[in-house]
């Protein structure tokens, strides 16, 4: 099926590589796609992946999430839930182009996994519910793609799904996340009646041969009665399009009917600065709508060569550095996911922004300064691995043999370093203590975590300094559930755990200052040290800074680090409940030292105990997460809903209709939503459906407070 390339060799540019030569690329850069698949759980992603991956002939017979059968879906939690848990990346061809897909998980629990993906990705396909429309977590991963300025296209799925209206999803997208959604197709009937699509590009309408599974695409004439709104759609699209981009104005003062190519180009040009969101439709489940999809990825979507070239920092004397994806080039990548194969070990997932990354080769990682060999090179499909001996620039795939690689590391040339972003990971809001059955378990519960916190940024791993607990946090009660779960089953440790818990945190409300004075002697030795410093409360969310900035005569430069360290302490281990202290500046003002008794330790206990008389001093607060949920209801239950809301301290933002049914926006404390997905299926006789993500914390009202204290 694939047609490779003719054979063209080309010298390796790191002087280590000898005579080996590159091998050849499965399609030239300009016909690479790396796309992502975004969208809020249940609306289709990896359904319409695998539609993705059987049309294009990577696989042969369709699988199904509902019956455990998705390709992508390969975890054994995945097949058992029916939801995505981890993103999956694979490769299919499509129209003699190399498409490099990441299916991304929808559940608000994984959302980190969305973010990884999204930061290497060139472009990706919105996936949303043509009865749902836009979906709380279809506007988390939405701001997420922004963040990286990542183009898209949309796909209305579900358009044989009762309820589903395709002009109100278009409307949604332009006013929840403020997109330029323009629709490229119309729906040829909907509900049960849904029966193919019309492309408004080449005005044609597109039939789906069911007994083929809708491989087999007819192209017919538009029927009558849709010709009118089909003329004006494009004529709209046409204006959409032509607002952004002056060649197409051009065009259409030339010749009213823009010719299809023209368009497409246009398209192409205003997806790939992000001004235009192209709308399609169809139904991944009744196979129809899908080739049209991935046209518009190939058509619209960016090549590596079509987005800005990478920038990144020289780790030796700051300046800013720019790599162009260019296998000649300097060679520089970025991991951004480590996972565990039973088979070949630790794979760290990289994507190629310049160069080439070859068998065999050394790289370096500007992180920790070390260099590491390259073992192994990987092309992924799910979770079955392909041996190859070159990443080109512009690809994704697997390394194994990077012992001390972490994500969001990256990978370049150790004569030519660039330290590239890394990848933001939200804060756990949940936690649970953790211990194997039996004592002869310790060491594989502590390999397990281990394992698990190095694929997984948001799962935490530490130990509570008082009671000698292993705590483990993460995202949500699932994501706990399916972390315990893999301990069992890929790891074989059976463990004990306590109840899921919320995660606070600590922080200030003033300013603060204290001086602390250690002058101990231990073991026939004294010990001395003396550290003042002050403390800020920082605006919310914005995190912890840390200042050492003092002379050397008050602290001598080799106690510095262990000052530092010291306050890093006691920000983790907190002051009121042992919550990790946040939004906070410390800034150390002054000390002393004895040339005879000061010592490291002596630095860095005086640190942590300065810091937490400051604290004290600075009114410091309890902070709880805070969620936003969304409720989705029939009508007659509303009271019920708003009702049990309130009693969970709930704030209701909104309410609006859709149809029959009422949609409640509210932002609820986290601590009063556990076991609320029986609540709300109570109140309503299992009729509702809700969703929820972490937005923000805020301070815990009093009593709240009080309970922790005296817990």
């Amino acid at each position: 099926m694939v047609a490779v390339l003719e054979h063209k060799k080309k010298k390796k540019s790191s002087a280590r590589s000898g005579t080996a030569e590159v091998a050849d690329r499965l399609r030239p850069l300009c016909q690479v796609r790396n796309i992502g698949i975004i969208a809020h759980i249940d609306a289709g992603k990896t359904t319409t992946t695998e539609r993705m991956l059987y049309y294009a002939g990577i696989v042969h017979k369709i699988g199904e999430v509902h019956e455990g059968t998705a390709v992508m879906d390969w975890m054994q939690q995945e097949k058992e839930r029916g939801i995505t848990i981890t993103s999956a990346a694979t490769t299919c061809f499509w129209r003699d182009h190399q498409v490099n897909i990441i299916d991304t998980p929808g559940h608000v629990d994984f959302t980190m996994e969305v973010e990884r993906s999204l930061r290497v990705l060139d472009g990706a396909v919105g996936v949303f519910c043509a009865v749902g429309g836009v979906q709380p977590q279809s506007e988390t991963v939405w701001r997420q793609s922004n963040r990286y300025g990542v183009p898209r296209v949309a796909f209305v799925n579900k358009m044989d799904r009762m309820g589903a209206d395709f002009q109100r999803v278009v409307e949604d997208m332009r006013t929840k996340l403020g997109s330029n959604a323009v629709a490229v197709q119309l729906p040829i009937g909907a509900e049960d009646a849904f029966r193919g699509v019309i492309d408004l590009v080449n005005m044609r309408a597109m039939d789906y041969d069911e007994k083929t599974l809708g491989s087999e695409v007819s192209q017919l004439p538009i029927p009558a009665e849709l010709a009118a709104d089909a003329e004006k759609a494009r004529a709209e699209m046409i204006e959409a399009i032509a607002e952004k981009d002056e060649a197409l104005v051009e065009a259409f003062l030339e010749h009213a009917d823009v010719a299809p190519e023209v368009l497409v180009a246009a398209i192409r040009r205003t997806v790939i600065s992000g001004e235009v969101v192209p709308v399609l439709c169809g139904s991944s489940l009744k196979n129809k709508g899908v080739q049209q999809l991935l046209d518009a990825v190939v058509d619209f979507m960016p090549s590596p060569l079509d987005v800005p070239a990478i920038t990144g920092t020289n780790p030796r004397d700051g300046s800013t550095v720019e790599r162009s994806p260019d296998d000649a080039g300097t060679f520089s990548a970025l991991a951004f996911k480590l996972a565990t194969d039973s088979y070949v070990g630790r794979l760290a997932f990289v994507r190629i922004y310049s160069g080439h990354l070859s068998r065999g080769q050394n790289v370096f990682n500007p992180r920790t300064k070390k260099r590491e060999r390259v073992l192994k090179l990987i092309r992924l499909h799910a979770n079955d691995r392909t041996e190859v001996e070159v990443l080109h620039s512009g690809e994704i795939g697997a390394v194994v043999g990077l012992k001390d690689t972490t994500t969001g590391d990256t990978l370049c040339a150790e004569n030519a370093p660039v330290e590239l972003m890394g990848i933001r990971f939200p804060e756990p809001v949940m936690f649970m203590a953790i211990e194997p059955k039996t004592r002869a378990d310790k060491d594989k519960l502590d390999a397990a975590l281990a394992a698990l916190s190095a694929e997984d940024p948001t799962c935490v791993v530490r130990t509570d300094a008082e009671t000698g607990q292993t705590i483990l946090s993460g995202m949500g009660e699932l994501h706990l559930e399916i972390l315990k779960d893999r301990m069992d089953r890929e790891y074989g440790v059976v463990t004990n755990s306590g109840r899921p818990m919320v995660s606070y945190h600590e922080t200030i409300m003033a300013s603060g200052a204290a001086t602390h004075v250690f002058d101990r002697e231990f073991g026939g030795s004294r010990q001395y040290a003396k550290v003042a410093l002050e403390v800020r409360a920082a605006k919310r969310g914005a995190g912890t800074t840390i200042s050492v900035d003092i002379s050397d005569t008050q602290i001598p430069r080799e106690f510095k680090s262990s000052v530092q360290d010291g306050i890093n302490d006691g920000l983790i281990t907190g002051v009121l409940v042992r919550y990790p202290v946040t939004d906070i500046n410390v800034r150390v003002t002054g000390g002393a030292f004895d040339q005879e008794s000061s010592s490291e330790a002596a630095f860095r206990t005086a640190a942590v105990m300065a810091l937490r008389e400051a604290v004290m001093a600075a009114t410091p607060e309890i902070l709880e997460p805070i969620m936003a949920v969304e409720v989705v209801t029939p009508a007659d239950y509303m009271g019920e809903v708003l009702s049990d809301i309130n009693s969970r301290r709930g704030k209701v933002q909104s309410m609006d209709a859709i149809g029959d049914m009422q949609i409640v926006k509210a932002a609820v404390p986290l601590a009063e939503l556990f076991g609320y997905s029986t609540a709300v299926r109570s109140v309503s006789r299992g009729r509702a459906t809700y969703t929820m993500e972490p937005t923000h914390f805020a301070v815990a009202p009093a009593d709240l407070k009080d309970r922790l204290l005296n817990q």
